[in-house]
């Protein structure tokens, strides 16, 4: 019989290898026309592309296939979770289905390397962006969100008082339980405040790489704050008072302040912030290779990036698509310093990180 521990261990793996992520938001409806989560993709014609992404809902998808078919191209979405993506592509590596996959994030990217999934590919645009952002061979970056902590400006009238920092939420008894704390960690979004926290102690002698003050760190940012509470958003339990701070990304936060007519304020730390950098690549073993590179050169580009940022209040990575982007989406990401993260050392360890949390704080 198993133990409780091993039933335990086996559930969070599970948890850890589920990561949701739209860019940086959570899971949405399937983009109409698109495979969703669970489906299996029906066949695609002899000229269209099969794009495997979790950047398609939202009406993502159904406004990028009218530009592609406008540009000459055909595609078929696939719209699932990230880790779902992550998943299909990993079960197909001998026998590929899609063609082209984007929207995933460095950690992501990172996992469908090392299982050599992946076609090398120079993009035509690659020399307007900063290789650093990808890899610089097998994927390339998109899009650039920062991922941060936020607090309700009404609950801090001017910033007095506020965190300026994530360590200001564990080690000040002000903040106790006045933050919202994920109650499950497949989201992508938790796992980059995770990822940014853990960071910041790596120790290559330490548990799972992290040094022993880093994990007294997470401990005690799950036992000092106020467990998230299904179907409740994190804005309505500040409006209400619960909570007065939380994590959340750019385009959400813009996206509730409007909805819930809150306004907060996003704290930049001196060692920056995540970012969650979606990126595109090449299949390997793609039998449309010359198409889905034509694809990828175009999606990339600096028009239709900047296309892209004015539709859906994002940030190009591609410095030339800036002049005529989206200018506040652009202005309020750049106002963000980028947190130096190994994301190959993040990869490698998160889901043993998410393993021992789910495991050890959440309990």
């Amino acid at each position: 019989m198993l133990s409780r521990r091993t039933l335990a261990q086996g559930a969070a793996a599970l948890v850890a290898s589920a990561l949701v992520l739209t860019g940086c938001t959570p899971p949405q409806q399937a983009a109409p026309g698109s495979t969703p989560a669970g489906s299996a993709a029906p066949p695609a014609a002899a000229d269209t592309l099969v794009v495997y992404s979790n950047s398609v809902s939202d009406g993502r998808g159904d406004w990028l296939a009218k530009e592609a078919e406008a540009a000459g191209f055909k595609l078929q979405f696939v719209d699932l979770g990230g880790g779902d993506v992550q998943n299909r592509l990993l079960a197909e590596k001998n026998n590929p289905i899609a063609d082209v996959t984007f929207g995933l994030n460095n950690v992501f990217f990172e996992k469908l390397k090392a299982a050599d999934v992946l076609e090398p590919y120079t993009p035509s645009w690659a020399g307007d962006v900063d290789p650093k952002l990808g890899d610089g061979s097998l994927f390339w970056p998109i899009v650039r969100e920062p991922i941060m902590l936020i607090y309700n400006d009404g609950a801090y009238p001017g910033g007095a008082g506020a965190p300026t920092d994530w360590p200001d939420l564990w080690t000040k008894p002000e903040f106790k339980e006045k933050y919202e704390t994920p109650t499950g960690l497949g989201g992508a979004t938790t796992q980059m405040v995770l990822s940014g926290i853990l960071t910041r102690y790596a120790d290559p002698a330490g548990e799972l790489g992290i040094s022993e003050e880093g994990w007294k760190a997470v401990e005690a940012y799950f036992a000092n704050g106020s467990p998230a509470v299904k179907g409740e958003d994190l804005f309505a339990r500040m409006k209400a008072g619960k909570v007065n701070a939380g994590q959340m990304w750019l385009a959400g936060k813009a996206t509730r302040e409007k909805q819930y007519e809150l306004k907060t304020t996003a704290v930049k730390p001196a060692v920056g912030v995540p970012f969650a950098v979606q990126h595109v690549a090449l299949v390997k073993g793609t039998k449309k290779a010359d198409q889905a590179k034509k694809f990828i050169d175009w999606f990339g580009s600096a028009e239709l990036q900047a296309k892209w940022s004015n539709e859906f209040f994002t940030a190009p990575t591609n410095t030339k698509a800036d002049a005529t982007a989206n200018k506040d989406a652009v202005e309020a990401t750049d106002a963000f310093t980028r947190q130096d993260i190994d994301w190959a050392f993040v990869a490698k360890n998160i889901d043993a990180w998410v393993e021992k949390i789910t495991l050890e704080y959440l309990g």
